[in-house]
Formats: structure tokens, C-alpha cells, sequence
């Protein structure tokens, strides 16, 4: 399956880390699941799952510090809703500014029989108390291959289309641009000179067991602005 090149850039962008508990840090560079989400917001379908297999960091790394408020309370169905005032909190964040990455990326297939079962737990199809499952049956019509959804995706992209707009880690921080590369080898601009250990860093979220979702980290290594993703499966994804 042929790759995906996407360049996008952003006046900020927060990668967090969990281990802040109070204040918003900042990973030194975009995490692989914060990557395969402008993907995703691209082009996502049931059939396809979008993996990250090479990033490359295209300006130097820079930070800047801000103050905002944010609301200490979650709203709920059963709330009364949120009076802002008693709930206000102002925190302060270190993040990156004037990003832009060059994201690598293949999708995988996956058969019908594997993207069948979700849950629905909706209030409308549930009395108070209940649960239960709903199985949606997805038949593998002809038309149903890779190629099919490659060709989406190239035209999309392409023509700078996205079900919804790409962000870098938090919403609030949308990309500024993202435009398809065709040919990475063929491009004037070259990662940066910088190589370090990144430490360890978030890879993804593990959804194996929707009853016990867990996070997967790694630790990368930047060489000359280049940063291997390894699968999913590989021993260097800690589970």
C-alpha cells in the first residue's frame, strides 16, 4: 500500500503530556496519535485505519507560555448545567509555536467482520438502567477495496478538503495549512539539523478492551529532524 505525505503547519500547537496533572505541557514534537488525527479529520472511514510510519520536523523546535481560563466542572445530562463563575480556573501552558511537520502515512483495510460490533449506549435507545449492545452488520461489497479509498483520499487532500478541520493536539489550535506532497524527495525544504532523545512519549490510545482503554507510549529518537514511528505491534510500543 503506497504512502501519504502531508505537510502541515501551525501557529501553535500543544501536544500534552499526561503526566502534568495542573498545567498544560508540551511534548518537543507532534505525538503519533495527535499525527494520524489530521488524518483522520482529513479523511476517516470505518473500513480503513490510518498509521503514522515516519515524521519529519521542519522548524526548529520553539516555545512560548500562555494564561487561559478553562471550566474545573464537566457538564452532564443530569446537571443543572455550569455557572462559569464558581467554576473558572486560570492555568498557564507551555507550548510549541510556528510548528510544521511533514506526517508520513499508510491506512489498513480492515474486513467487515472486524469493524461489525459497537456499542450503542445512547440515550434515546436506552430506558434508564439499561444496557445493551447493538451489531452493525457491514457487508464487503465489490467496489470495497484500497484502492478505492486511496483515490479518495489523494482527491481530497489534494483539493485541501477535510470532514473537519485539522488541529495540533487541542482543538483550539487549528493547522494554519495542510497540502499533499506527492514527491517528499523532490521538495527544496529539508528537516532540521537537530537530533535528540525525545524521552518517552504517548503513542496511542489501546481500544482492544472498551472496558479498559490504556495508553501505549514510546520513547523516539529525532535524528536530523526524522522521527522512525514504529507499528503498533513492534517491542518498542510499551503496552
Amino acid at each position: 500500500m503506497r504512502g501519504f505525505c502531508l505537510e502541515v503547519t501551525g501557529d501553535y500547537a500543544c501536544f500534552t503530556r499526561p503526566e502534568m496533572k495542573v498545567e498544560r505541557v508540551s511534548y518537543d514534537v507532534i505525538t503519533p496519535s495527535a499525527a494520524a488525527a489530521v488524518y483522520r479529520a482529513i479523511f476517516w472511514k470505518p473500513a480503513i485505519r490510518w498509521r503514522i510510519t515516519k515524521i519529519e520536523v521542519m522548524n526548529p523546535i520553539r516555545w512560548c507560555t500562555i494564561r487561559r481560563n478553562e471550566v474545573s466542572a464537566v457538564a452532564t445530562p443530569k446537571s443543572d448545567g455550569i455557572l462559569i463563575e464558581d467554576c473558572r480556573q486560570q492555568r498557564a501552558g507551555l507550548i510549541l509555536r510556528d510548528v510544521c511537520y511533514r506526517l508520513y502515512a499508510e491506512f489498513d483495510y480492515i474486513p467487515p467482520a472486524e469493524r461489525a460490533k459497537v456499542m450503542n449506549t445512547s440515550p434515546e435507545w436506552l430506558a434508564d438502567g439499561e444496557e445493551t449492545e447493538t451489531i452493525r452488520i457491514f457487508e464487503d461489497r465489490p467496489d470495497e477495496k484500497e484502492a478505492k479509498y486511496a483515490a479518495m483520499f489523494d482527491n481530497r487532500a489534494s483539493r485541501g478538503r477535510c470532514f473537519t478541520h485539522p488541529y495540533l493536539g487541542c482543538r483550539e489550535f487549528s493547522c494554519s495549512s495542510f497540502r499533499l506532497i506527492k514527491q517528499p524527495e523532490l521538495e527544496e525544504k529539508k528537516p532540521i539539523s537537530d537530533s535528540r532523545d525525545l524521552g518517552f512519549m504517548l503513542y496511542d490510545m489501546d481500544y482492544s478492551n472498551p472496558n479498559d482503554i490504556k495508553p501505549m507510549f514510546y520513547r523516539p529518537r529525532m535524528e536530523q529532524g526524522v522521527i522512525i514511528v514504529p507499528d503498533v505491534n513492534s517491542e518498542e510500543v510499551y503496552k
